[in-house]
């Protein structure tokens, strides 16, 4: 593929990016944030509590708000146990102080873990679908190329990949289109954000240029991508503005991918 091809291509993905950003949250991402807004932040000790208790935990939650989310925990389960505050009125208080309550002590709460209950799926963002075919193997033979080392990791979940300047990790378990995208993602920070340049940008930026990178390259090979990238970029409050300052950057990376990918 000739690089006048290329950069048609670039534009044409970058074009559709922007006026999907344009329309604004898609039904998936409402729906995300909605359900990521019922999960409490827990305490530092509360969250080495559940570690303990159960390290591979991602998502928990109180047995009514996994009602609420439309899941039910399953039979037999037991409670990971955390200490929930007490909270009580300041006996000298009025009604009209913002902050008449007090922490008195704590009790014993139970939450349990996404992988302990059932239901209806929780929303998800970014899932992209297709066979990458061989362009999968094409892109890891650019990766070495670079100098960049692959290797899968358990421990970065709930994140699908992480760049560590020269080297990449990925989640194990995602399907081919899903990992490519991942690998894109990832590769475009390697290309794009590394040295000077990160200190330059903000995470936002950097966040934005990788996604819409991996748009683009998904994109060209056919695979759908659907909401993934706009919906991504937005949960790091990119917009369309940030993408058009960035897309000499994004078409940059994209470009030195697609040329791997198609080159004969």
């Amino acid at each position: 593929m000739k690089s006048e091809q290329i950069k048609e291509i670039t534009d044409r993905a970058a074009e559709k990016l922007v006026a999907a950003l344009e329309a604004g949250h898609s039904e998936t991402l409402t729906a995300y944030l909605k359900a990521i807004g019922r999960f409490h932040r827990y305490s530092l000790h509360n969250v080495l509590l559940i570690a303990m208790q159960k390290p591979n935990a991602s998502h928990v939650a109180g047995f009514r708000t996994w009602n609420q989310l439309g899941r039910f925990v399953k039979k037999g389960e037991k409670g990971i146990l955390i200490l929930a505050p007490i909270v009580r009125r300041k006996p000298d208080s009025s009604d009209d102080e913002k902050e008449p309550s007090c922490i008195a002590g704590f009790r014993a709460a139970y939450v349990f873990d996404v992988s302990q209950t059932d239901g209806q799926d929780l929303p998800q963002i970014g899932v992209v679908q297709g066979d990458p075919c061989e362009h999968g193997d094409r892109l890891r033979t650019f990766a070495a190329q670079q100098n960049i080392p692959i290797e899968y990791s358990a421990a970065i979940a709930p994140a699908r990949g992480t760049s560590y300047g020269g080297r990449i990790a990925l989640l194990p378990g995602q399907s081919p289109a899903e990992e490519f995208s991942t690998l894109v993602h990832e590769l475009a920070h390697e290309l794009l954000h590394r040295g000077d340049r990160r200190e330059q940008t903000s995470r936002k930026i950097r966040e934005t240029e990788a996604e819409a990178a991996a748009f683009i390259v998904c994109h060209a090979i056919g695979l759908e991508a659907g909401s993934a990238a706009c919906d991504y970029i937005q949960l790091w409050n990119g917009d369309k503005e940030t993408l058009t300052n960035s897309l000499t950057y994004i078409q940059k990376a994209a470009s030195q991918m697609l040329a791997a990918l198609t080159d004969s």
